[in-house]
């Protein structure tokens, strides 16, 4: 255990069909590293995890509701994949301003497999250099976004990564990037 994010508080922004995975390894690694990780949902009681999309996983409790909550209540944000939960995410405006505001305020974010389609309903890909899953790189090249394929890439403080087998290096960027904090955001042209 490091101390690297001690005092940094980290939300994980997740919903039913969560790639279980994807949830459980980013949060173990932030709080090893000694921040305070949150499970932040738009439900309010607990998500369904899933291995793959196929097979149910195990179910977490939710320890906030975006709707009661502002970036302005955590240092970073994680975007964990799985095909349902972003596609549930990005279409509960709680969620999708909430993605957006850690954006506009420069606050690092890391998206993982079909974690980035948040950042494409919430408008803050245009111009930056991504990855993400396979299926949806058309998607985030039509946000305007320039996507590449690799294992994990680094924007002014944005993370993403393509699938869980991109952990170890996700993990270890968020990290790093968690912990130089906030970057500045370009001016609008």
């Amino acid at each position: 255990m490091s101390d690297q994010l001690r005092d940094r508080k980290i939300a994980i922004l997740a919903t039913d069909g969560v790639e279980q995975i994807e949830y459980e390894e980013p949060r173990k690694a932030v709080e090893a590293a000694g921040a305070t990780a949150t499970l932040v949902s738009i439900k309010d009681d607990e998500i369904q995890a899933m291995h793959g999309d196929l097979d149910q996983g195990d179910r977490f409790p939710v320890e906030a509701a975006v709707v009661n909550l502002a970036a302005e209540d955590f240092d970073a944000l994680i975007l964990p994949g799985g095909t349902i939960n972003p596609d549930r995410l990005r279409t509960d405006p709680h969620a999708v301003d909430f993605v957006r505001a850690f954006a506009e305020a420069g606050k690092p974010i890391g998206a993982i497999c079909h974690g980035p389609w948040t950042l494409v309903e919430a408008g803050v890909l245009t111009g930056r250099t991504v990855t993400g899953y396979p299926s949806i790189r058309t998607d985030l090249e039509n946000a305007g976004a320039v996507v590449v394929d690799r294992e994990v890439v680094t924007d002014r403080g944005l993370v993403t990564s393509r699938n869980p087998g991109d952990l170890p290096a996700f993990c270890s960027k968020i990290i790093e990037e968690f912990t130089e904090g906030r970057h500045p955001v370009p001016a609008a042209h």
